[in-house]
């Protein structure tokens, strides 16, 4: 067998004919052996599921539910860094030895006669299912790596389950049409267990699941809503209700810098999950709660890992304007089987100037390819480069101080730039 994390990562890479391959038949029998099904993996789960606002909603349950003194583990999917990322206990990320002990357990019972193959993604997650059952939780939070019906994740059942949004991406699995893709989501749902609607243009599939399995659904807008000032950066309050349909309010939350429905969400979740939200707790979390690659900034840099429309609106939606005759840069790298034609318009108001850059592997996009579609869209492409790095290098000698610059469109392009010392213009001499 393998002995480090990293010759297991590459073990796994070979272990299966296709990257992606949906269903839980093999998954489960795995977990079944392994023992992970016998019994909850923690007192409390919580499943999210969505297009968009998964990694920020499940960052903002974590940090409240252990501002509260619980004990939570998180599993979430991909990593920007490292792989250790994926799985937390406690806001720490796994061990090297904790990760590889988990990887043991999978190869050992997937190895029993009759041997069964597992992707890359399924034996990740029972890796990180093992880690937290083996972690005396109070709660863990799942992501949904992919849809949701068919999802590795979804052999766990939730006692609470979450739809962020619903919008089109991943399309070479789950198709173009919205009221498919939200019964794939919503699969997560479980018979007369809480399922929290965290968005207000969900397709009505997906509260029409919940309610053909009598799951006790809750809708951002109506069971729950969260009110604001006018302006980014303003205190909130938040409603919503017990499990026992009793109401709640808390008020003058800080902005936590992610997308407010999904802090509602959060709060919901954790209400239903039968947490006491204490006032100055949570406003005392969502002070504290951060996730790399939303909107991080780094000096001159705004790191953002939206790959889809949706997540591009709202990136130019909160995008501040650089400061006066300062540019607006982009530089994007895409992989090929994301909407790049949406991705580009929602930004092309915000954005004077464009790098683009390639992305390697068997998903990756040419930055020609981005280029030529930002052209024909109207955008002004400046340098397309061979890689993310490549592109900075660039860029580090165009920089004024009055500009800024946006890097988004994949976790790749992200991932590869929080990796390196990004470059910031010096000041000007007065």
């Amino acid at each position: 067998m393998p002995n480090t994390l990293v010759e297991w990562l590459h073990h796994l890479e070979t272990l299966h004919p296709v990257g992606i391959d949906m269903g839980l038949e093999r998954v489960s029998l795995v977990a079944k052996r392994m023992g992970l099904l016998e019994r909850p993996i923690a007192k409390q789960v919580i499943t999210v599921a969505g297009t968009n606002g998964k990694g920020s909603t499940l960052a903002m349950i974590d940090a409240v539910a252990r501002a509260h003194g619980l004990r939570a583990g998180t599993y979430t999917s991909p990593h920007l860094l490292r792989y250790n990322e994926r799985v937390t206990v406690d806001g720490r990320e796994a061990s090297d030895q904790r990760l590889v002990e988990g990887f043991q357990q999978v190869e050992n019972a997937r190895l029993q006669e009759p041997s069964i193959s597992l992707t890359y993604f399924e034996a990740g997650t029972l890796c990180a299912l093992w880690c937290l059952a083996n972690a005396t939780l109070d709660i863990a939070i799942l992501e949904v790596g992919l849809g949701g019906r068919l999802d590795a994740v979804n052999i766990i059942d939730a006692d609470v389950a979450i739809v962020t949004t619903i919008a089109l991406d991943h399309a070479n699995f789950l198709g173009n049409d919205l009221e498919q893709i939200g019964r794939e989501k919503a699969g997560i749902f479980r018979p007369l267990k809480p399922a929290v609607l965290g968005s207000q243009s969900l397709p009505p599939s997906v509260l029409e699941s919940a309610i053909a399995i009598a799951a006790h659904s809750y809708a951002l807008g109506t069971a729950f809503s969260h009110s604001a000032g006018e302006t980014v950066g303003n205190p909130w309050c938040w409603h919503g209700l017990n499990a026992d349909g009793s109401t709640l309010s808390l008020d003058g939350l800080p902005d936590p810098g992610l997308p407010l429905d999904n802090a509602a969400t959060a709060l919901q979740a954790l209400a239903l999950a039968g947490v006491t939200l204490q006032l100055n707790t949570v406003r005392k979390a969502l002070r504290t709660v951060t996730l790399s690659g939303r909107m991080q900034w780094v000096g001159q840099w705004c790191l953002d890992v939206g790959h889809n429309p949706h997540a591009a609106h709202y990136v130019a939606r909160r995008l501040p304007a650089p400061p006066k005759g300062g540019r607006q840069w982009a530089l994007i790298g895409m992989l090929n089987d994301k909407d790049a034609d949406g991705v580009i318009q929602a930004l092309l108001p915000s954005i004077t100037d464009w790098v683009c850059v390639t992305l390697e592997g068997e998903r990756g996009r040419s930055a020609d390819e981005l280029a030529k579609r930002i052209t024909s869209l109207g955008g002004h492409v400046y340098y397309c480069a061979d890689s993310p790095a490549a592109g900075v290098a660039k860029l580090a000698k165009q920089l004024a101080p009055e500009d800024r610059v946006l890097a988004t469109g994949s976790f790749f392009t992200v991932a590869e730039l929080l990796a390196m010392p990004l470059p910031q213009a010096a000041p000007r001499a007065r």
